[in-house]
């Protein structure tokens, strides 16, 4: 690939091995830059060389710990601002607070908003992002939002399984049902739901299957994996109702709690994860867990951004 040296690719440290790959693929090298932190506590950055004039992509998951890899990317961002960047767009593999998107009880905050006011204010331009919790938090943002589908990467690596002509997606409930859906009209799949009560946070209660998941491999699709309760308790329900298996997909594993254990312990075949989040040893030592990378996904939307090209067409 050629390119110009007007773009600049830099990492926060939530982020720097998948910033690696995503060099890699545009066949240029990560811009240096030094992230670090006073005796207190306190964050501070230093980008190593010229970017005056540049299109700069910053990197950075707000991924557990959430507050410092958030400042890490704000401070990144401002300091890409005084450094006197063309254009600044803030790459986010997995965007926290985007389970806060909305009132939902009297006196709490809509944080995914204000998270977006922040990135704003910072002097962001842009923003890239890969399946938001809730696909609206792009209209609490000002700016342009490129909302990537990671459901692509999944796909190119079940056509290679030899289930693959008798699978069946499962919404794991029904807030999934429109992702769950798009992917098993890319997989040429039938669709079934699992109907969940949640009497409190992170505890779930599977109720029902409804669709026939019956003598198929039964795929679980969701955005995320925190606790993993629900996932566990959704693939008892599918294989009590016939499935031959139970896989799961999910982008992002926050992997939270007793999730390594809850998955260690279930009847799921394989969990398939992305890297917008780094695992821990424990959960790459997991023989149940295959992590696929979103390098190339983020490298060619980087690549189209850059060249004014469309990204959504990626995803036809």
């Amino acid at each position: 690939m050629a390119y110009t040296s007007d773009m600049k690719v830099l990492s926060g440290t939530a982020s720097e091995s998948l910033t690696e790959g995503i060099c890699a693929f545009l066949d240029i090298e990560p811009s240096r830059s030094v992230v670090s932190a006073f005796s207190d506590g306190e964050i501070k950055v230093q980008i190593g060389e010229n970017i005056r004039g540049r299109d700069v992509f910053l990197v950075n998951s707000t991924s557990p710990p959430v507050n410092r890899h958030l400042m890490e990317l704000l401070i990144l961002i401002d300091a890409a601002k005084r450094a006197s960047a063309e254009r600044i767009t803030a790459v986010i593999p997995y965007y926290g607070y985007a389970r806060q998107d909305r009132k939902d009880k009297p006196r709490v905050p809509i944080a995914a908003k204000l998270v977006a006011n922040l990135l704003t204010a910072a002097g962001a331009d842009r923003i890239l992002a890969v399946d938001l919790h809730c696909g609206q938090i792009q209209g609490f943002f000002d700016i342009p939002v490129d909302h990537l589908n990671a459901s692509v990467v999944f796909d190119s690596y079940l056509y290679e399984t030899e289930e693959h002509s008798n699978f069946v997606v499962v919404s794991p409930d029904t807030g999934s049902v429109a992702r769950a859906r798009d992917f098993a009209n890319r997989l040429g799949s039938p669709l079934a739901i699992v109907d969940k009560r949640r009497p409190s946070d992170n505890v779930s209660e599977v109720m029902n299957v409804i669709g026939d998941v019956k003598g198929m491999h039964a795929v679980l699709l969701d955005d995320m994996i925190d606790t993993a309760g629900t996932l566990v308790k959704a693939a008892s329900a599918i294989k009590a109702q016939g499935a031959l298996s139970v896989r799961a997909c999910a982008t992002h594993p926050v992997f939270s709690g007793p999730a390594l254990e809850n998955i260690s312990q279930s009847i799921l075949t394989e969990v398939l994860v992305c890297d917008s989040i780094p695992l821990s040893p424990e959960a790459q030592a997991n023989p149940k867990i295959k992590v696929l990378t979103l390098a190339p996904l983020i490298g060619e939307a980087i690549r189209r951004i850059h060249k004014d090209e469309s990204v959504s067409s990626l995803f036809k």
